[in-house]
Formats: C-alpha cells, structure tokens, sequence
C-alpha cells in the first residue's frame, strides 16, 4: 500500500491518495474511521465480506462513515486507488445528503454520469504508473469541486472531539459553540456524514485502539468513559470486529 499527498488545490478537502495492489487474494479488516472514502479499481475484484457472503464492489465506490470494521476481500492482481477526504471535505464535491450515506456504500453513478466513471476506468486501466494515475483522478475531482465554503462551527466542534479524543457530551459542545443542540446536529450530519455522537464514537474508539496493550482492560474501559466492562467489550467488538484481547495481538488492520 502506498499513500500519496494531494496537490495544493485539493489538500483543504482531501487526507490523503492511497494505492492497493494485491499480487495475491487479500481480505482486510478495515476498521471505522473519519474519513469518508471514494475508491477507483482499476484491476481485478473487491468484494466485501458478510454473514451471507462476498458482495462485488462497483468500478467506483463511494462509502460514508461506519461504527463497524469491514472485512474487505481483494482477488489476486487486484489494484485500486482510494481517496480519502478530510473530515468536512466531500461536501465540496457532492450536493447529496451525506448522512443517508452512514454505513452504506455506493456506486458513483448515484451522484455522476455512468459515461464519466467508464471513461476514467478505461484512463486508469491503461495508465502505465501511479503518479500518472493520481493525476487523473486530480483531474476528475478538480471538474466536480464546488468550492463550498467550509463549515467553521462544524471544523470547530470537530477540533473540540478530537481533543477530547470523542469523550465529550453533544450538549456542552453545543453550548460552546453557542448554538442549539438541535441545530449543532442538523449542520454536523450534514458536513461530515454521521452525528456528532456517531463522529465521537469513532473517534473516541480509534483513540482507544491506538493505545499500547493495557494492563487492565477493566482500567481501560474506565478511562474511556464506560461504566462497566461489559458495554466496553461490545462497543469494542463491534468495532474491530475482535475482543480486546484478540485485537491487541494482532496487527492485522488497516
């Protein structure tokens, strides 16, 4: 997997590009995070995992915020691009509700011409090299950019999460930004694709999972704002899909 950073004019909306290529099959577990997430294959098949299941992937998927990990299966010789927005970037390119987008994932072709994706399918297929490829895809997200003006209140409330790393309560948030709760949440959704106590949760739980092993899960859960093991175990689960012990024993993630 390589990551690359983009350009100047895209860097206030977008983390980061990152590159896939699976020589052999692959399944990953990808666990919830803030970034909002538009992936381009452009080899082989990607498929995510169920309890009934492999589900294909379209050529173009686009995938909001999740609270659960995702087992994603790669055939062999499967390649893909993947760009992932910053917290309040999507907005700049896509009118459509981001919230009706939690847990879902989506072909492009819901929010631009099927004729556009086929035509950048073909470009990336025949690319000869990643840089060259990043720059297509530049190209195309450059022709969509709106140039919303970001949302300061929601940037604001999301620096206030993550430096209470998702431990935080919706009201007092509210209150510090001098704003109804009701309207705090209506403009959160929008912007970001969740509600804040979804945003904090993730949050919250990526700060957790990047902490070394404890010596006490029991003390871990405390610390984190649970009240007793039990709900913590089940958050825990949900989200990594392993209990804790299993997870801090492996590094098999993304």
């Amino acid at each position: 997997m390589t990551h690359y950073t983009p350009t100047a004019k895209l860097f206030p909306f977008i983390k980061a590009y990152r590159i896939i290529e699976s020589q052999e099959e692959l399944v990953n577990r990808v666990l919830p995070n803030t970034s909002l997430a538009l992936a381009f294959r452009f080899g082989g098949q990607i498929s995510y995992i169920n309890n009934t299941g492999k589900t294909n992937l379209p050529v173009a998927t686009f995938s909001g915020l999740r609270k659960t990990v995702r087992l994603i299966s790669y055939e062999a010789k499967t390649s893909a691009l993947i760009v992932l927005f910053k917290e309040t970037g999507a907005t700049a390119f896509l009118k459509h509700p981001l919230q009706e987008l939690f847990e879902e994932s989506v072909s492009l072709d819901h929010f631009f011409p099927q004729s556009e994706i086929s035509i950048m399918e073909e470009r990336l297929a025949e690319a000869t090299n990643n840089p060259t490829r990043i720059a297509l895809v530049e190209e195309y997200l450059c022709s969509k950019l709106t140039f919303n003006k970001p949302d300061k209140l929601v940037q604001d409330a999301i620096t206030k999460i993550y430096s209470n790393k998702g431990i935080i309560r919706m009201g007092d948030l509210a209150n510090e930004l001098y704003i109804s709760l009701d309207a705090f949440e209506k403009r959160f959704r929008k912007t970001t694709g969740a509600t804040p106590k979804q945003f904090s949760h993730i949050v919250k739980m990526n700060s957790i999972i990047r902490q070394k092993t404890p010596a006490s899960f029991l003390d871990m859960a405390f610390e984190n704002g649970y009240f007793d093991q039990a709900h913590f175990n089940k958050d825990f689960k949900l989200f990594t899909g392993q209990t804790p012990t299993d997870f801090f024993k492996s590094d098999l993630h993304w």
